[in-house]
């Protein structure tokens, strides 16, 4: 953990601020202004990229990844400016939270993969690197987007404690427990065989 610098006060700023940045639906913004239906009702209703690609439009899915992970990104880049490391690091966790939980959809959110790797990007660029690489290894090896990011959530600590960034391991434990969490179903699927392929629309 971070040293705590904040009052407690100012740390409950910053998880609001992170979460109703990570609340923002993206994915259902994007759908809905470019004419793409309504995600509940596509794939498998969920609100992220790998959904929103299952609309056929590629533009709308790489733009929701990239807002997804802006999201992270944005919380705790501000909450570093503003305030300090350990604001930072709890800004951007909410901002996780945010996208998995957002309280403008009934708390029925997203699995919080690019919010995630939005988070470790901006906190320390190696780690979110390596955590993008660990994501591309395991889908471009399964073609399963799920797959991926469970890879990738699996390795995150480990990057965590290759490039010295102890401060951050129990988020990032909590993170991991959290993203396998929001894939239960998905693990249900790869355990039948039966989870879809990248760009596959879900039966």
């Amino acid at each position: 953990m971070p040293v705590i610098e904040s009052s407690m006060q100012g740390l409950l700023v910053w998880a609001v601020i992170g979460y109703l940045l990570g609340s923002i639906p993206f994915g259902m913004v994007l759908a809905r202004a470019m004419n793409l239906g309504n995600l509940r009702e596509i794939g498998s209703g969920n609100i992220g990229a790998t959904n929103v690609l299952r609309t056929g439009n590629k533009l709308a899915a790489a733009l929701t990844l990239i807002l997804d992970g802006g999201k992270g990104a944005a919380a705790l880049l501000l909450g570093r400016a503003l305030a300090g490391e350990d604001a930072a690091l709890l800004a951007g966790f909410a901002a996780f939270v945010g996208h998995c939980y957002p309280v403008w959809l009934g708390f029925r959110g997203g699995k919080g993969v690019a919010t995630f790797l939005g988070l470790w990007i901006a906190f320390a660029w190696p780690v979110g690197l390596a955590c993008c690489a660990s994501w591309l290894v395991g889908a471009a090896l399964t073609r399963v987007s799920s797959m991926g990011a469970l890879v990738a959530a699996s390795t995150s600590t480990i990057w965590l404690v290759v490039f010295e960034r102890g401060d951050a391991i129990f988020v990032g434990m909590v993170v991991t427990l959290l993203v396998f969490w929001r894939h239960r179903e998905n693990i249900k699927r790869l355990r039948a065989g039966t989870e879809p392929k990248i760009g596959q629309k879900k039966s």
